[in-house]
């Protein structure tokens, strides 16, 4: 299969968080046909991350996520462009890596290794599990893929998830004086974080929130005794004083539930590649293990996880001669 075969072959196979176990199998069968040692890792009994190798301690890998977010959308394509779930994130850029590190076996370079994990796209679970994995000892570069336009990523923001949860008392809404709202409490507290300034890093730049989600309530006509918001805040510092600064802005109204958090990275870079800082978080802060990370792949962030989601196909081609390019480099 050239890149492009390759591509529409993965977002073929369905592969939303939680459900990778096919695309899994579908890597193994294809990575083992071109000669290359296969591991399955198992990070729960229907999800696997997929380790590929030439030789036993690759100094060099290439990595990315198999899951998308949903929902799938099968591939189409034009003249330009390949559409659909994982086009860019990150099924183009699984294409795009394998067919650099094959070009990179035909030149006798063996020294190189593949990882594909499972979840990126929700807590990192398959990251989290490779982590400790023996051959991450002697890896002294990890190239991650995710959209950066083919540019070379020297920084990333972090990601904290949490819930911000309210209590009250249930009462009939006719006598609201009997009750408190723990909407209304949640409302208050919502209000004050949107006008609170959260720290600003020159390198990362901004702390941003996103409430993303609000639950609460019994029924129209009972006065809500609980509620919750979703935040999720892209850190430009470490999580101790975001999580200090929100406390001081709920003042004991309310509790904060931890989801999730990886802290913002500064990655390795390059001479002679374009390079910027991005806003979204990737599976690298939970694979501190895998040597200097870097991070570039073909697409916009723009469009991922969007209904229109795309790749150029001329930027597959040239993410993979990037890939080829910053794997010599890095190998000297």
């Amino acid at each position: 299969m050239d890149i492009f075969e390759l591509t529409k072959a993965l977002m073929n196979i369905p592969s939303v968080s939680g459900g990778e176990e096919a695309v899994g199998f579908f890597l193994r069968d294809h990575l083992s046909s071109l000669g290359w040692n296969v591991e399955m890792q198992p990070v729960s009994p229907t999800q696997n991350n997929v380790i590929a190798t030439l030789n036993e301690n690759p100094r060099v890998w290439l990595s990315t996520h198999m899951d998308t977010v949903p929902p799938f959308i099968p591939p189409t394509e034009d003249d330009e462009k390949i559409y659909g779930r994982g086009a860019c994130d990150a099924k183009g850029i699984i294409a795009a890596q394998i067919t650099a590190a094959e070009a990179l076996k035909k030149e006798g370079i063996s020294d190189i290794g593949l990882l594909y994990t499972v979840e990126e796209e929700r807590a990192s679970t398959g990251a989290k599990a490779v982590n400790m994995h023996p051959l991450a000892a002697k890896c002294e570069y990890m190239i991650n893929g995710e959209p950066t336009d083919n540019d070379l990523a020297i920084g990333s923001k972090g990601s904290f998830r949490l819930l911000v949860k309210t209590s009250g008392k249930a009462a009939h809404s006719a006598y609201p004086e009997e009750g408190d709202s723990a909407i209304e409490t949640l409302l208050d507290i919502l209000e004050d974080i949107r006008h609170t300034h959260f720290p600003h890093d020159d390198f990362f730049g901004e702390t941003t929130v996103n409430i993303g989600t609000i639950d609460g309530g019994i029924a129209l006509n009972v006065i809500p005794p609980k509620a919750e918001a979703g935040l999720l805040i892209r850190l430009t510092t470490k999580r101790e004083p975001i999580e200090q600064a929100l406390e001081s802005v709920i003042r004991g109204r309310g509790d904060i539930e931890v989801l999730s958090c990886s802290e913002p990275v500064k990655m390795l870079p390059i001479e002679g590649f374009s390079q910027k800082v991005v806003r979204f978080t990737t599976d690298i802060p939970h694979m501190p293990n895998w040597g200097k990370p870097l991070l570039l792949g073909p697409g916009s962030i723009l469009v991922a996880h969007t209904k229109d989601e795309y790749v150029l196909k001329k930027d597959l081609i040239e993410a993979s001669e990037l890939y080829v390019s910053l794997a010599k480099k890095l190998l000297g």
